[in-house]
């Protein structure tokens, strides 16, 4: 148990990881809140209004990927988080005030979805690797793992929370709530030691610095082909806000506390592969092959089930997959990626993952209108299946995986992980 907490013997990280987890809270209130005042008093239980919502907060992530990886890259990070998380903070005010004044109307839900989404694009690929300013290479890939258990384990409290705020005095108070919690994460970024911060010394400043970052992942198969199950799973996949609020209204006939208990629900297993996660010292393309693929049959469950506690129980089978996918991406190519490109091939990452979702969220959405939102977690079930298909293909073409019975028993090998292990063995 030691080992899956050992980042936060580090001081610096222990004060980031405090200020993260308020700060976390309040964002997962905000989007419970926000996704219910659009589908429920905004609109007519419209989930192609879901959709563009979340089109507008993540679209930015690909259309600035050339300014948000050099800015990772080429500015003090700390400084960047100030500016970035102080702006979102006023931007949930905002929305906060508008809402509580009663004058909130759909638009306005969509403009600050849009300009939430350009603070995020700079302040996630800053926020992912500034980590590794906090701990050193050694502890990279735990502390990936906790900051995705800190989101998740917020994951499992705020959505609860929002459920009975809303309830009680409306989605506008949840808003002011999440404004306030960004006074942590910016209390703990001005209370960090500066002198134990692990800084490398940064490369040169390059004119096609994203260039240099596509060229830099089109050399590499391995990094292709998981940015492509990321791809997959990040457009058809991660549409959870559509999935549940659908689910919870439509099939369900479920109200806002019974809504939130479900994003809640899913975070559960959402928290339980993010802490396997940092107990794994490096993840392996097999193990993200795996979950995606238990991923796409878990939707396919999630599809069928009759009852919201069996349909919550799926939640929790494909939050853990997700999560898995999602925090072993991450880690593999923050240690599999140079340091002085960690900043571009990270926004790379971010904008594949969230700059997907503009493509598929309204998709699904628009099949859970027309279809209904059994057939939009279909969608869902689809990807999975064809992300685990990218996985074994690059597994057999780079890694000489191979398939057999042994003892009635299907049995799974690497080649060159099977020669890796035999050379070390002689060596000893």
């Amino acid at each position: 148990m030691a080992s899956t907490f050992r980042s936060l013997n580090t001081f610096n990280y222990r004060v980031w990881a405090g200020g993260a987890i308020v700060s976390n809270i309040g964002t997962w209130m905000q989007r419970t809140a926000q996704d219910w005042i659009v589908l429920t008093h905004l609109t007519h239980h419209n989930a192609t209004a879901v959709g563009i919502v979340m089109s507008l907060q993540f679209g930015p992530q690909m259309l600035l990927l050339p300014l948000t990886g050099y800015a990772a890259d080429h500015l003090d990070r700390r400084k960047l988080l100030f500016a970035t998380q102080a702006t979102m903070g006023a931007l949930a005010l905002g929305l906060g005030l508008l809402t509580v004044a009663g004058l909130v109307r759909l638009w306005h839900v969509y403009l600050f979805a849009l300009l939430l989404g350009c603070v995020t694009a700079f302040d996630a690929p800053a926020r992912q690797t500034f980590v590794s300013e906090l701990v050193g290479e050694a502890d990279l890939a735990n502390a990936v793992a906790l900051n995705s258990t800190s989101f998740n384990a917020a994951r499992m409290i705020g959505p609860a929370i929002a459920g009975m705020l809303i309830a009680a005095v409306g989605s506008g108070w949840v808003f002011l709530i999440n404004a306030a919690s960004f006074a942590a994460v910016l209390g703990s970024l001005s209370r960090l030691r500066l002198h134990e911060l692990h800084r490398k010394e940064r490369r040169p400043v390059a004119r096609a610095g994203l260039a240099d970052g596509v060229r830099y992942v089109w050399k590499r198969p391995d990094l292709k082909a998981v940015l492509l199950m990321l791809f997959l799973i990040g457009t058809f996949g991660l549409n959870f806000p559509i999935f549940i609020s659908t689910m919870s209204v439509g099939v369900f006939h479920a109200g806002a506390s019974q809504y939130g208990l479900l994003s809640s629900v899913m975070a559960i297993g959402s928290v339980s592969g993010a802490l396997l996660a940092a107990r794994r010292a490096r993840p392996r393309v097999v193990l993200l092959a795996g979950a995606c693929a238990v991923f796409g049959i878990g939707c396919a469950l999630a599809a069928v089930m009759p009852g919201y506690a069996l349909f919550g129980a799926m939640l929790v089978i494909i939050g853990a997959c997700a999560q898995t996918i999602t925090t072993s991406t991450n880690s593999l190519v923050q240690l599999s990626t140079e340091p002085a490109m960690r900043g571009r091939v990270v926004a790379i990452l971010l904008a594949i993952v969230l700059g997907g979702t503009p493509l598929g969220a309204p998709v699904v959405g628009w099949v859970a209108d027309r279809f209904g939102p059994r057939w939009a977690l279909g969608i869902g079930a689809a990807a999975g299946v064809a992300a685990a298909a990218v996985g074994i293909r690059y597994l057999r073409k780079y890694q000489g995986l191979r398939v057999r019975m042994d003892a009635g028993r299907l049995r799974f090998s690497l080649d060159r992980l099977d020669r890796i292990e035999a050379a070390a063995a002689q060596q000893h």
